[in-house]
């Protein structure tokens, strides 16, 4: 078969492939990013690369105008390679992992809105942790004493877990039960054996115990959990190794992945790292990479993906920390229900046909190395539960995380990111929904949008006399396009500058040249195209507009919708808890202007970061969040808003900004009037 080089820059990076290959398949083989959201269907435009050198064939897909493709730009999952190629990948697809690090403290009022402290937000968190380190002095065979290795072993682990519960004080938070002059029987991981002997006398008959602790019984009165309750042997090492124990969490993000190491000893996170999901080739949502799913190994990749970006950041966390990856222990992760099937390699084809059934909610703990994750096998990863195809285990970490289940309070919880969910609730009963915003506020759909990076523009302001702008690019850069935060920043702006009206259409009389007529309909222009890295004008036009409008309508309805099943309203609200790397760069008060979020005093606000990261480092440091994880998944009641028919009556009234219904958002509206008071008298 003939084969063709294709080098992509400017990474220089050169790969070879069949003639007749897919150029976006050539550089998702060559290790290198194009951002393709729409996971190669030739809609988004996203993927559009410079032909450089050398002969392809290509159609002109929707997300390419005729100017574009004409000066030699080729969407490259519409692009055959048929000669030898020199292909130059645009700026707006370059991603840098320092944007992922970033961390706003968010203060109105001069109120900190943001916390990271897990004792700051789980009522009764105390260190307890699931997986331990027990040093043992094991008694030597003897022509007396003839017991097997492994009965030796668990005679001295046993007395020194019963030791452990007798020291526990009487004001323990675990049942009673554990006090008692007896435990449950020491069950043993297989692999411990092939090692055992040998390990016991090289070491002297002094080694160190690697225990996964029993679990933690229910509350009275509560359906048994599931997960052994049984001490589980699963590691024995020469010598005394007990000083160096660690575990990872994870999150397991659409578009990012989030890791944290452990010190299990200290309690406390010792170094962290992030990287974009390799995934984000294949689509920038869960369904798009569904349907890649399908097709002819289309899961293996997507599993060797994710696996992959776990494996860098598992060698960046070591690295920053100095240690090695034998230090290991126990691994927990969160992700929503698709992320979860495709990091396991489950079919996730039926979460998206109705009735909307996964292949379970629950995986047991497997395994790492078994996924193809580097490290020793003994290593365990444990995966949060989901509740529904679009809730998944994330928002059952970030429940985790936030205690909202355990107090009286009524809180909604919102995480908005590529999907939007919400949960209200309290220590009595939760109720959740997706919102299926899809992911406009990461970019998607939008013409100039982009997820945040360095270059993207985050914040924007308009003069309200001669409608020019003042942008901010993370990084403080040339801009290149337009972040999800930037996008709620400048909708909310043009429409208090009435360059908008309350339907999102541009007001063409203004004396400007921002606005014009473009060709997907009238625009405003944000950067021209030589203060740009793109060299093109960015601009953001109404069909991008409308795009947005029907995201944040979609949350803001989920929300009301919700409320309204169980008989409430937002007033009834004690506290509104946004999650997620999304949320917690949103400016609230323009947010709320738009119509995104409720009307309520913004001390009733608060910010938790990465909630589903909150909930896996949770299980790390105590044990009984496991069962608390599993209890706050049986505890929430799913409504599907697509089956809901209220939810459809909500999005349409949402369609306006801020809202059809003048009396849900009266503080808006009134600052709306009051600055269109002004125009009028001059008028």
């Amino acid at each position: 078969m003939e084969r063709k080089k294709v080098r992509f820059l400017p990474y220089n990076i050169e790969i070879s492939v069949a003639k007749g290959e897919n150029l976006l398949q050539a550089a998702i083989a060559a290790g290198v990013y194009i951002n393709a959201s729409c996971g190669g269907e030739g809609i988004c435009g996203k993927c559009k690369v410079f032909i450089e050198k050398g002969r392809v064939e290509s159609k002109r897909g929707e997300g390419l105008s005729q100017a574009q493709y004409d000066q030699g730009y080729r969407q490259s999952c519409q692009t055959t390679i048929l000669d030898d190629l020199e292909v130059r990948v645009p700026v707006e697809s370059y991603l840098d992992k320092r944007v992922l690090e970033r961390v706003r403290q968010q203060e109105i009022g001069g109120r900190s809105l943001s916390y990271q402290v897990l004792e700051d937000l789980v009522e009764g968190w105390c260190y307890d942790p699931l997986v331990c380190k027990y040093l043992l002095r094991v008694d030597p065979p003897s022509s007396q004493d003839r017991r097997f290795d492994l009965s030796r072993l668990l005679v001295s682990l046993r007395k020194r877990l019963l030791g452990e519960c007798l020291e526990r004080p009487k004001n323990h938070i675990f049942h009673s039960s554990e006090r008692q002059d007896h435990l449950e029987p020491i069950t043993v991981d297989f692999p411990v054996l092939h090692a055992l002997p040998h390990v016991l006398r090289h070491s002297n008959w002094e080694v160190t115990a690697t225990v996964i602790q029993a679990r933690v019984h229910p509350q009275e009165g509560m359906q048994q959990l599931r997960g052994p309750k049984n001490p589980q042997l699963i590691r024995v090492e020469s010598g005394d190794t007990t000083k160096r124990h660690y575990s990872i969490a994870l999150d397991i993000g659409t578009t990012s992945v989030c890791g944290q190491l452990l010190d299990i000893n200290e309690g406390q996170s010792v170094a962290e790292a992030s990287d974009y999901n390799a995934q984000i080739s294949y689509g920038d949502d869960v369904i798009t990479r569904i349907i890649y799913s399908q097709r002819s190994g289309g899961l293996e990749r997507l599993q060797q993906k994710i696996v992959f970006t776990i494996n860098h950041i598992i060698k960046d966390l070591l690295k920053k920390a100095g240690i090695g990856v034998d230090h290991i222990s126990y691994m927990a992760a969160a992700g929503n229900t698709t992320m979860t099937h495709l990091l396991c390699g489950l079919d996730p084809k039926y979460i998206r046909e109705s009735p909307y059934t996964p292949v379970t909610n629950y995986i047991p703990p497997v395994r790492a190395i078994n996924l193809g994750i580097d490290v020793h096998e003994h290593v365990q990863l444990y995966t949060f539960p989901s509740v529904a195809s679009y809730v998944g285990g994330d928002i059952v970490a970030g429940i985790l995380a936030s205690g909202i289940y355990k107090k009286s309070a009524l809180s909604l919880y919102m995480d908005i990111g590529t999907n939007g969910e919400v949960v209200i609730g309290n220590s009595e009963w939760l109720i959740t929904a997706s919102c299926s915003a899809g992911p406009a506020f990461e970019g998607s759909g939008i013409r100039h949008g982009m997820r945040a990076t360095i270059g993207a523009i985050e914040d924007f302001r308009i003069n309200p006399i001669t409608y020019e702008p003042m942008i901010i690019t993370i990084g403080r850069v040339k801009p290149k396009g337009i972040c999800g935060s930037g996008l709620i920043n400048v909708l909310a702006e043009l429409l208090q500058a009435q360059v908008i009206d309350r339907n999102g259409k541009f007001n063409t009389d203004l004396p400007t040249n921002r606005i014009r007529k473009g060709e997907y309909g009238y625009e405003y222009v944000l950067a021209w195209s030589n203060d740009t890295q793109i060299n093109q004008d960015i601009v953001i036009s109404e069909p991008d507009i409308d795009n947005l409008i029907r995201a944040k309508a979609a949350v803001y309805a989920g929300c009301a919708a919700l409320l309204e099943s169980i008989g409430l309203k937002t007033s009834d609200l004690d506290q509104i808890i946004i999650a997620g790397a999304f949320g917690n760069f949103i400016d609230l008060e323009r947010s709320i202007l738009i119509g995104l979020l409720p009307e309520l005093p913004l001390e009733k606000f608060l910010f938790i970061g990465n909630g589903s990261l909150l909930g896996a480092k949770a299980i790390c440091f105590c044990r009984h969040m496991v069962d608390d994880a599993e209890r706050i998944a049986k505890m929430m009641t799913n409504v599907e808003l697509s089956e809901y028919h209220p939810f459809m009556e909500k999005y349409v009234a949402a369609l306006f900004l801020p809202h059809t219904n003048e009396a849900e958002f009266p503080k808006a509206n009134r600052r709306l009037q009051t600055l269109q008071e002004p125009k009028l008298m001059r008028g």
